[in-house]
């Protein structure tokens, strides 16, 4: 099926993969932080920070333990963790002020190293569902003036990808810090064109 529609204007989206949900800007994710250290919402703001921290998927997010971010009371400067779409290993760095958030949570909570970082306020020995941790989401997009239908979790998880691709133009760099196995995932999530996305590839290839 040709992509030109009926008036033979080209469509704007040619030539591209488009992710489901758009990422932060700096500004918007400065904006969500600052309300929630406000409001005094320790367990959102660690959350938050860690999810634009780690760039992980929400299913891996909400399953990881003190022990996956920590060694004692010591919050860990880069982290690994073993994805579950793929079963393979992604590290993250942990920034200044994640560090700082996860731990102020952490002690006010008396938790120990098998504890969930985000654990269900039914079930004690469980952590929150994908849901609860949508709907929390949700409600910092609408903290700012945002549409929350028109982002979601994988907002979060492309946030700094996108601003180290827009920083280095570095394609495979951003493949790495995402875990993906194919260049197409991360182009797709990127949102840049399709062309490009391989010419880079080409540049890069040892």
């Amino acid at each position: 099926m040709s992509t030109t529609s009926i008036s033979g204007i080209t469509p704007w989206n040619k030539g591209k993969l488009i992710g489901q949900k758009p990422p932060l800007k700096l500004q918007e994710v400065w904006s969500i932080r600052i309300r929630l250290e406000i409001a005094k919402k320790y367990r959102e703001l660690a959350m938050f920070n860690l999810a634009i921290d780690s760039k992980l998927r929400s299913c891996d997010l909400v399953k990881l333990k003190v022990a996956d971010i920590s060694h004692g009371n010591h919050i860990l400067n880069r982290a690994m963790v073993i994805q579950q779409k793929t079963n393979r290993p992604v590290q993250f760095e942990l920034t200044t002020q994640t560090r700082k958030s996860l731990s102020s949570w952490i002690e006010r909570n008396h938790f120990t190293s098998q504890h969930y970082l985000f654990p269900s306020r039914t079930k004690s020995e469980d952590h929150i569902t994908t849901r609860q941790y949508a709907r929390v989401v949700k409600s910092w997009f609408a903290l700012i003036g945002l549409l929350p239908e028109e982002y979601g979790t994988h907002s979060l998880r492309r946030t700094k990808a996108t601003l180290i691709y827009k920083r280095t133009k570095n394609l495979r760099a951003v493949q790495l810090l995402l875990g993906h196995t194919k260049l197409e995932s991360t182009v797709r999530y990127l949102g840049i064109e399709v062309d490009d996305a391989l010419e880079m590839a080409e540049q890069t290839e040892i």
